[in-house]
């Protein structure tokens, strides 16, 4: 047998309406509306409401398909190893005697550090991917043309620093296969005419392969290329915005007519 709710008390117990008075408000109503005052309360001081209109809310062109989607793809893949990469920094020593060490102590007694480690390093490898694939789209469509040069540019750059930010982080974990792969990378490097050896020299933070080159690594991993490719991404997306997207090349305008006319 189930027994009877006790009595709600006298202060708790909603107040009888009156003939001619609304609907009390219900609780859910309240967290709406102070929801919604929290917006205006931050729009008001910022009026970030119409930059916001501005990027979400454009026309996008007939034929839009999921190619369209490697963009936002490879944005979200970046985000997935920006915060990944904020959690193993919390255990990670950047020191030529502790680093292998603390990436152990990550995969086998962090709480979830094997998977967070595990989506950092595969998410690694789909970026690169993501990358590469956003940039034949591009390619393919046609979409580098007037007047997106400087966009296919800011495209190129980034995909330059997703290599790098990939080749600064292999050698982290520090152990036998990382460190000598590293050196051979930094080795191709310096054959490089020109600036070649100076670049050498500068991952390597000297003249030799030493302590000081896992700590240039890590800054240059965690720091230099991140800060980089934000500024870069936000640039991208202001170009995509206010350019916009081009269509398809295998659909035609519709009046030819009217485009000679335009350039007549």
């Amino acid at each position: 047998m189930k027994l009877p709710l006790p009595p709600l008390p006298t202060a708790l117990q909603p107040k009888p309406k009156r003939p001619g008075e609304a609907e009390p408000a219900k609780p859910l109503d309240h967290v709406k509306e102070a929801g919604i005052s929290t917006v205006d309360w931050v729009d008001e001081r910022t009026a970030l409401s119409g930059a916001a209109r501005w990027t979400m809310f454009r026309k996008v062109p007939k034929g839009t398909n999921w190619f369209y989607t490697l963009g936002s793809a490879t944005l979200f893949a970046f985000l997935s190893q920006a915060v990944t990469g904020v959690f193993l920094a919390m255990y990670y020593d950047p020191s030529v005697t502790r680093a292998y060490e603390s990436a152990r102590y990550i995969t086998n007694d962090v709480f979830l550090g094997e998977f967070v480690r595990g989506m950092h390093k595969w998410g690694s490898t789909v970026m690169v991917i993501l990358v590469f694939l956003h940039m034949a789209r591009v390619f393919f469509f046609g979409a580098y043309k007037y007047p997106r040069e400087l966009n296919w540019v800011i495209g190129v750059v980034l995909l330059i620093l997703t290599m790098l930010m990939s080749f600064t982080g292999y050698l982290l974990p520090f152990d036998q296969r990382s460190y000598w792969a590293t050196i051979v990378g930094v080795n191709i490097n310096g054959t490089g005419p020109l600036v070649g050896p100076f670049l050498s020299d500068f991952l390597r933070g000297g003249a030799e392969f030493g302590a000081t080159t896992l700590s240039r690594f890590y800054a240059i991993h965690m720091l230099l290329v991140p800060g980089a490719i934000i500024a870069l991404i936000g640039a991208h997306l202001y170009l995509v915005t206010r350019l916009g997207t081009t269509a398809p090349p295998w659909l035609k305008a519709e009046s030819d007519e009217g485009i000679r006319e335009e350039r007549i």
